[in-house]
């Protein structure tokens, strides 16, 4: 089974050839056992895009190579990758679930952000924070969070040598709203349409926190999308039938409604 997280042993192993756009190699650190023969995956051979292996490893050419599993048969794989630069795998290493990072935003996609992590090897970028974990509120675009050059400290979520990134969060570092809010299931209250979505209304209740009403909710004639109901901005008048922590949500419907 491939590890996709925990670093594995890292082994100095010998390429003996190529099977396709892989590279077959022989372990030659086994003190004086038989040397294993194992596999280094075409993604696992280099962080720079090649066309072929072959135009970075020469047969015979020995490297370090970090074993991430055993595939098939019981086939020794290995990354190439992970220890290509070792002050950077020693970075990432360093780096533990958990940890409080502190950086500087480098780059704002509408994916994501780049983020230049204290401590990294110079010329690298190593930080990146997914759009969900930029804030418990509901982001368009990550730009609306983080700007381009701002500090930030955030969460680490895991450091991985073969990805050469650290995942971070914003939102791990934040307070839940919905903790706060959760004393409100059951009640009735006002909030304002945010977005409207071909089955349901998003509905400002609370600083940060929304709750999604379905189109059922809101007629019981069909109709082709909520803004022939309602407009994004109106006030309306909804009861809280669940906030659900684990999942982060909060489920309206009508007032006179059973919210079951």
């Amino acid at each position: 089974m491939i590890n996709q997280l925990r670093p594995g042993p890292v082994r100095s192993v010998a390429a003996i050839g190529f099977d396709g756009a892989d590279v077959v190699v022989k372990l030659v650190d086994g003190e004086g056992l038989k040397a294993e023969i194992g596999r280094i995956l075409r993604h696992e051979a280099s962080m720079r895009r090649v066309e072929h292996p072959s135009e970075l490893l020469k047969i015979g050419q020995e490297v370090d190579a970090e074993e991430i599993g055993r595939w098939g048969e019981g086939q020794l794989h290995l990354s190439a990758r992970a220890c290509e630069i070792p002050p950077l795998r020693a970075f990432l290493l360093s780096m533990e679930r958990g940890q409080v990072a502190t950086g500087t935003v480098a780059e704002v996609h509408h994916f994501g952000v780049f983020v230049h992590v204290d401590g990294e090897p110079d010329g690298l970028c190593t930080g990146f924070i997914r759009v969900p974990d930029l804030a418990w509120s509901r982001t368009d675009h990550p730009s609306g969070a983080v700007k381009s050059g701002q500090r930030i400290t955030a969460e680490v979520i895991v450091a991985e040598a073969r990805s050469g990134q650290v995942t971070l969060s914003l939102r791990a570092l934040q307070e839940d709203p919905l903790i706060r809010f959760s004393d409100q299931a059951g009640r009735v209250v006002t909030g304002r349409i945010t977005k409207i979505i071909p089955f349901g209304v998003f509905v400002q209740l609370a600083p940060e926190v929304e709750g999604l009403l379905h189109i059922s909710e809101l007629t019981n004639e069909p109709v082709e999308t909520p803004a022939q109901l309602v407009r994004e901005s109106e006030l309306i008048a909804v009861k809280v039938a669940e906030v659900d922590l684990q999942r982060h949500r909060v489920r309206l419907c009508a007032p006179g409604g059973a919210g079951s």
